[in-house]
């Protein structure tokens, strides 16, 4: 069994393979346009655990000026290469710092749960905060605790040179406690030969309202449907969400 940093870091060439059902345009869309209707209509832009920086790409088409932030180097280092005009930035988005602030931040991918614990999330809060110029906006989605089921997992396949990919994912919630756990598994047929990774990743357990709490200290809170072709408020029942903040005058 691989470290959760080893498998992206041994296996980042096949990362957009193992996201590759994921809409960065749609998502991408949404935020702008959030930015647009909320923000302060800026265009300085960051993206937290960016990765390979696939949403980076469409906001520099969009017109931002863009940065992305991410642990893993690999990671970055693909990024660099898709997207050559934004400036990447090896640091922990619980403590990263800039030299100048942004208009909006993004973290998809419910990248915001690897905040591992609740004190780091506030730390994360209050980062992102403090990045951000007057209006600034942050979008980004996440899972509640509360409602997860422990039984579901998402799995789709892909084709990579002459290699056949199995990726599965998916949540697990013990029931109690600030940590969840994202368990990870990836097969690689090739000539008949399968090698199977399996990690699991330790994240960030909150209720929406628990969220909702750490948040109103810094920003205006909006939540909306997990639906990123068109904007509408969340149902109340779904535990998924976008959440939309924009930033408190200080």
């Amino acid at each position: 069994m691989l470290s959760s940093n080893a498998l992206y870091t041994d296996l980042s060439a096949y990362y957009d393979l193992m996201c590759c059902d994921i809409n960065y345009l749609a998502q991408s869309n949404m935020a702008h346009r959030l930015q647009q209707l909320l923000g302060n209509g800026g265009n300085n832009h960051l993206d937290l655990a960016c990765g390979t920086g696939p949403h980076i790409r469409h906001f520099i088409d969009y017109g931002y000026q863009c940065a992305g932030l991410d642990l893993n180097q690999p990671m970055l280092d693909l990024a660099r290469a898709r997207c050559p005009q934004a400036n990447f930035m090896l640091q922990d988005m619980c403590s990263f710092t800039l030299k100048k602030p942004v208009d909006l931040i993004t973290c998809f991918l419910y990248s915001i749960h690897y905040s591992a614990s609740i004190h780091s999330l506030k730390q994360c809060f209050a980062s992102i905060y403090t990045a951000l110029n007057a209006g600034g906006l942050l979008v980004f989605n996440a899972v509640a605790k509360d409602k997860i089921c422990n039984l579901s997992a998402v799995r789709h396949s892909a084709q990579f040179d002459s290699s056949h990919f199995i990726f599965e994912s998916g949540w697990h919630y013990r029931g109690e406690g600030e940590q969840q756990a994202l368990k990870l598994s990836i097969a690689k047929t090739t000539a008949n030969i399968t090698e199977v990774w399996q990690d699991q990743h330790t994240m960030v357990a909150v209720s929406f309202a628990e969220l909702q709490a750490l948040l109103i200290p810094y920003f205006d809170v909006h939540m909306l449907a997990h639906d990123y072709d068109k904007i509408t408020p969340w149902d109340t029942h779904s535990g998924n969400a976008l959440f939309v903040c924009v930033k408190r005058p200080s």
